[in-house]
């Protein structure tokens, strides 16, 4: 546990002595702010609208607001993600450190979940800046609380889920632009894979649907905490780490 600890310490203060960590969260903000905004502004002309026509009926803030800008806002994270996981390993392979690492008194799976734990906090970081957006909700009505939870809970799993398999990528490459290009394309895939039972209702199409994050991440959304969902989460997140253990494994043997 210590030897993650010192990792993971080590991971996250490389992120923010560089410009990394700033110019990620400044993009996250810029784009929710952006979202955040429109959907305020749409929810604004409905109500001016139903009240000039006479029309009372309620107007839901979760679901017109929230929920809208928590789907948009997990589409940012397709393209920040890989930016963070690129450098995990792809770095130390580039820098000739990653020999250094690999035949150092450090078990794998101590040096995966330290550097895996600190892609997750700063995305953690980077979701907490954003969430202050939506604290101005609460100065002007009276949103429920617990979905808005529910929904920034999906968006840590999607994001752990995906930082997993990107830093299993960033072991296969010393590249660093390879190793973001190649998450941003497996991001995406897993992303429209949901797409397929759109316009099919076979076996295969609906296991491809399965697949996909989106299928998952909805019900979170909706306020829903569902375990399968959580289940699945968890699940790409060990494959993803397992994947990574079992390439890091040969790069030892390497090293």
């Amino acid at each position: 546990m210590k030897n993650i600890w010192i990792i993971y310490r080590k991971e996250l203060r490389s992120y923010f002595v560089s410009p990394i960590a700033y110019v990620i969260m400044a993009l996250y903000a810029l784009i929710f702010g952006f979202f955040f905004y429109s959907a305020v502004k749409y929810f604004q002309q409905v109500a001016m609208q139903a009240q000039m026509m006479g029309r009372s009926y309620p107007m839901n803030i979760n679901e017109m607001i929230v929920r809208p800008v928590l789907m948009n806002t997990s589409v940012i994270g397709l393209f920040l993600i890989p930016m963070i996981c690129m450098r995990l390993f792809a770095e130390e392979k580039r820098s000739g450190t990653i020999e250094l690492l690999m035949t150092s008194p450090v078990r794998d799976i101590e040096v995966i979940l330290g550097k895996w734990l600190a892609a997750v906090a700063l995305y953690a970081t980077v979701l907490l800046v954003s969430a202050v957006n939506l604290t101005f909700l609460f100065s002007y009505g009276k949103p429920d609380w617990k979905p808005i939870l529910v929904g920034y809970l999906g968006l840590l799993l999607q994001g752990g889920c995906l930082l997993a398999i990107g830093t299993f990528i960033s072991t296969l490459t010393r590249n660093q632009i390879i190793a973001g290009v190649s998450g941003f394309c497996v991001s995406l895939l897993l992303w429209v894979l949901e797409w397929t039972t759109s316009f099919e209702s076979t076996t295969t199409s609906k296991v491809l649907g399965y697949l996909s994050v989106v299928t998952h991440f909805e019900p979170f959304t909706k306020g829903i905490l569902d375990t399968k969902d959580v289940v699945f989460f968890l699940s790409a997140i060990f494959l993803g780490l397992f994947l990574t253990a079992r390439s890091t494994e040969s790069l030892r043997w390497r090293a």
